[in-house]
């Protein structure tokens, strides 16, 4: 049995976890994501199999949690961006910048490459849940708006910024691809306003 290092049983635990999570991030942007598995991650972080099996059912589960933290973070990193703004095109015109910014900068490779690996269903569901969070904060700017189907608005601003998206990750130029996304975002909401 592993020496305990953390002050309680329970910190042991998390801290052993967090370092199978470091271990697979890395080896995912290091090696790619084919290359995450039980062994490969454990041996990173220094543990054995069966070790890993203690906090992880399988390789799957941890990359769907090293997923839905990393949207999570993109989630809090928007809703901070906006959560002061109170002129709500302003609020979807910087939501909407800042979140290809990150994209631009490099800050979601690791869920890039982890995308790429099979889940399960219900992994599945919890990544899509965390997607669906992130466009949380645009709702109350799209009713201050009157827009009538605020589904459809985040559906239509979710489609344009995945499109752009891809087009950043394949060499387009960011600083033009992340005007001419917002100023449609812009644009095709104010069709949808009734204010």
């Amino acid at each position: 049995m592993p020496k305990i290092s953390a002050p309680t049983l329970s910190q042991q635990r998390q801290w052993r976890r967090s370092q199978l999570m470091d271990a697979a991030a890395s080896i995912a942007l290091e090696d790619g994501a084919h290359r995450v598995s039980v062994a490969t991650v454990a041996t990173r972080a220094g543990l054995s199999r069966t070790s890993f099996y203690e906090y992880f059912a399988s390789s799957s589960d941890i990359v769907a949690e090293l997923i839905t933290e990393e949207l999570e973070s993109f989630s809090a990193f928007l809703e901070e961006k906006v959560r002061d703004v109170t002129e709500p095109i302003q609020a979807i015109s910087i939501w909407v910048s800042s979140s290809l910014e990150y994209v631009a900068d490099g800050r979601h490779l690791l869920a890039k490459a982890l995308s790429a690996i099979e889940i399960s269903r219900d992994q599945s569901a919890v990544i899509g849940m965390a997607h669906r969070k992130m466009l949380l904060s645009l709702s109350g700017p799209l009713a201050k708006l009157g827009v009538d189907d605020i589904a459809q608005a985040l559906s239509l601003i979710h489609s344009a910024t995945q499109s752009a998206t891809t087009r950043i990750e394949s060499g387009a130029d960011s600083a033009r691809e992340i005007e001419n996304t917002r100023n449609f975002i812009v644009a095709g909401i104010s069709t949808l306003s009734r204010g």
